[in-house]
């Protein structure tokens, strides 16, 4: 799977979870990313899936940067895209940035 597969699949996956009403915190659940699928963030916000071919996969990998493991994206008040690196669960393994209770 390449980097760019990854991080984007991350990118819509964490946007789609950000359109949902704010509710009690839930158990976190494992993408299913696929190799052959990439995914973007646009310059507008939006997000799209394309299926992926492999005759130009070294051009694709150019410029590519791998995702850090322990890596947290989300969307700001501000509508903007962010990614944190660090601890992002307690002790406990609880979302550290949860929902107040």
């Amino acid at each position: 799977m390449t980097a760019f597969s990854i991080k984007a699949f991350a990118i819509a996956a964490l946007l789609g979870a950000f359109a949902a009403p704010a509710s009690a915190q839930t158990a976190a659940t494992p993408w299913e990313l696929r190799s052959d699928m990439g995914y973007a963030y646009d310059k507008d916000g939006k997000t799209f899936s394309y299926k992926m071919g492999t005759s130009n996969a070294g051009e694709l990998l150019k410029g590519a940067k791998k995702v850090p493991k322990g890596t947290l994206f989300f969307i700001g008040h501000n509508g903007q895209l962010y990614m944190r690196s660090g601890p992002y669960l307690e002790g406990d393994g609880k979302f550290k940035f949860g929902p107040d209770q």
